[in-house]
C-alpha cells in the first residue's frame, strides 16, 4: 500500500506514490515501499545470525574464535570420521592378518580390499623399478608384473614369499636366487651363433641346427630344460615363451649368453610389516597374470613355491 502523499511532494497520480526527486533519461524513480513478506524475511535473517553466532562457532577473536554453546566445530566433526576410519581401517587390516594368503580369493570383499591397500604401497614402494603399470622395463631388467611370465610362480604364497625374501638379496639365506655362468671366452663364434640359432627357435624367431642343439643339451638343458621350458625350482628363464627379460634380438641374447645380467630385488620383511607385504602380493596377483594356487601346486617344479 502506498504512503499517503506529503504537502508539497509530487505524485504518481496513476499508484498514488510519491517520487524520490531521482530521474535518470526521463524515467523517474518512485518512493514504493517493501512488501511486508521481503521485510520480515530480512528481520528472520536478523534474528537468525544472532541465534548461529550465540550456538555456533562465529566470531574471530585474538586467539581463537568463539566455541557456540553447542560446542560444535567442523574439526571436531573430522576427528569422528577420521577415528571411525581407522577402526574400518583396523577391522580390515585384523582380517587380512589373520587369514592365510592362500585362502584370501575365497574372501572376494576383502580380497578386493586388499588389491586397493596393495595399489596404494606399489605406487610408494615398486614404481621406481617397476614402473606406475607395473610394465617393468627390458633396459633396466625389471620384470613385467602383468604379464603371465613367472620365474618362481605367479600364485600368492609364491609371490608373497618374494616379496618377503626378495631377490638375490644378500644377508637372507631364504631369498630367491638362481644365477647362470657367463660363457664368454667358450664358444667360437660359430658355435655362439649356432646356440644362439637354437635358443631363438624355442619361440619360433630362428632355426635351429644340430650343433646349436648339441651346445644347448650339454650347456644349457640341466637348468632350462630340453625343450627350454626353464625350471622354477631353479629360477631358470622360460625360453619358449617369447618373453625376454632383457630384450629378444640377436645381440641381446647373445649378450646374455656371454655375460648374463641378473639382477636384485630387496626383500621387504622388516621394511613393510606382513598385513603390507600381504596387500602388495594381492595387488600384484590381481594385474593379470597371477595364477590359482591348486593349479600351481599341481606342477611339481613348483612345490617349493608352496612352503611357507
Amino acid at each position: 500500500m502506498a504512503n499517503k502523499p506529503t504537502e508539497g511532494q509530487r505524485v504518481d497520480e496513476p499508484t498514488g506514490t510519491e517520487f524520490v526527486g531521482h530521474e535518470w533519461d526521463g524515467i523517474e524513480e518512485l518512493d514504493t515501499p517493501m512488501p511486508r513478506w521481503w521485510v520480515w524475511t530480512f528481520y528472520l535473517t536478523i534474528v537468525w545470525a544472532a541465534v548461529y553466532v550465540v550456538l555456533y562457532p562465529a566470531l574471530p577473536m585474538l586467539e581463537k574464535g568463539t566455541e557456540g554453546i553447542l560446542g560444535w566445530s567442523s574439526r571436531g566433526d573430522l576427528a569422528k570420521d577420521m577415528s571411525a576410519a581407522d577402526l574400518a581401517q583396523q577391522s580390515f587390516r585384523e582380517q587380512l592378518a589373520a587369514i592365510d594368503v592362500v585362502k584370501l580369493q575365497d574372501n572376494p570383499q576383502l580380497m578386493q580390499q586388499a588389491v586397493a591397500g596393495g595399489a596404494a604401497a606399489f605406487k610408494v614402494n615398486c614404481v621406481q623399478c617397476h614402473g606406475s603399470g607395473a610394465a617393468g622395463s627390458q633396459g633396466l631388467g625389471y620384470p613385467n608384473l602383468a604379464d603371465d611370465d613367472w620365474l618362481w610362480g605367479g600364485d600368492l604364497q609364491a609371490i608373497e614369499y618374494t616379496l618377503i625374501h626378495g631377490i638375490r638379496q644378500q644377508g637372507d639365506d631364504q631369498t630367491r636366487s638362481s644365477i647362470m655362468p657367463p660363457f664368454a671366452g667358450v664358444f667360437s663364434d660359430e658355435e655362439l651363433n649356432a646356440i644362439t640359432d637354437h635358443v631363438m627357435s624355442f619361440s619360433k624367431m630362428a632355426n635351429s641346427n644340430p650343433l646349436g642343439a648339441e651346445i644347448y643339451a650339454n650347456n644349457c638343458a640341466s637348468c632350462h630344460g630340453a625343450n627350454g621350458m626353464g625350471d622354477r625350482a631353479q629360477g631358470a628363464p622360460n625360453l619358449s615363451d617369447a618373453i625376454w627379460l632383457y630384450g629378444n634380438s640377436r645381440a641381446q641374447i647373445q649378450s646374455q649368453i656371454l655375460a648374463p645380467r641378473m639382477g636384485m630385488m630387496p626383500k621387504w620383511e622388516g621394511r613393510l610389516d606382513p598385513v603390507t607385504i600381504k596387500m602388495l602380493a594381492a595387488y600384484v596377483h590381481s594385474l593379470g597374470g597371477g595364477e590359482d594356487v591348486m593349479e600351481v601346486a599341481e606342477d611339481p617344479v613348483v612345490n617349493a613355491d608352496e612352503q611357507p
